[in-house]
């Protein structure tokens, strides 16, 4: 009887701190595996919804220059119907948005996945900015090659970019991504949250609606007569203006 009982009987053995420490590291190594992929498909879905948003916005310009035959301005005067700057005239004329939201600027296809929440130094800072002064830096209302508008020296107002002043619509950039209200050609400026997005890219729509993704070297660095004229309304590069 007691052999009996004896054979009915087994001993549980559990882990052993070996094999325990085993299976940690195979999940480890898995892990260490897994998470690259899942990262970079991630980026690639946010990469997707700037493009997105770009497109988006790409349609509203066209819009905007079929009603109008001109640009939306950069900065506009405070009477203006459609607004006081380039985002709030392509809201209210082209995304039919009569009151825009003060923020309306830094959510739904205004906001970039990709990029730093608006806190700290860019509070109030939008996820895209308007090529306003070509290849030059800020300050230049009155001699530039971008989309800001025409502003005479002696004269407060300003008068939009007729849709003929951009002579290449298919090379010339139009909206880029930027901490910024202006996109230019001046990395320190546009991305004042630095360099977080896309992994050395930046979305850029261009003047006739297409998106590309150049790096970040080409845009701000190359200094080529081709990647100049690109910022420039009159698609010329400007070698003398850098």
């Amino acid at each position: 009887m007691r052999s009996l009982l004896k054979g009915t009987h087994s001993i549980d053995k559990g882990f052993t701190l070996m094999e325990l420490l085993t299976v940690i590291a195979i999940i480890g190594i898995l892990a260490a595996f897994l998470l690259p992929a899942i990262s970079q498909t991630k980026a690639k879905a946010q990469r997707t919804k700037c493009v997105s948003n770009l497109h988006q916005m790409g349609l509203a310009l066209q819009g905007f220059l079929a009603d109008k035959q001109a640009y939306p301005t950069w900065i506009a005067p405070s009477n203006m119907d459609d607004g006081r700057w380039w985002a709030e005239q392509l809201a209210r004329a082209e995304l039919t948005v009569t009151k825009p939201d003060a923020d309306f600027y830094q959510k739904g296809i205004w906001l970039c996945p990709s990029a730093k929440p608006r806190t700290g130094n860019l509070v109030g800072c939008p996820y895209y900015g308007y090529n306003a002064f070509g290849l030059l830096r800020i300050g230049n209302l009155t001699n530039n090659f971008g989309l800001l508008g025409h502003y005479p020296e002696v004269s407060a107002t300003v008068t939009a970019i007729g849709e003929s002043e951009v002579v290449a619509p298919t090379e010339m950039m139009a909206i880029g991504e930027s901490d910024a209200f202006a996109f230019m050609r001046a990395p320190n400026y546009d991305f004042k949250g630095g360099f977080s997005r896309h992994q050395g890219r930046a979305n850029v729509l261009f003047c006739d609606g297409h998106v590309e993704s150049p790096t970040l070297k080409v845009l701000f660095e190359d200094t080529s007569d081709m990647a100049l004229a690109r910022w420039n309304r009159d698609h010329l590069p400007h070698q003398d203006r850098l």
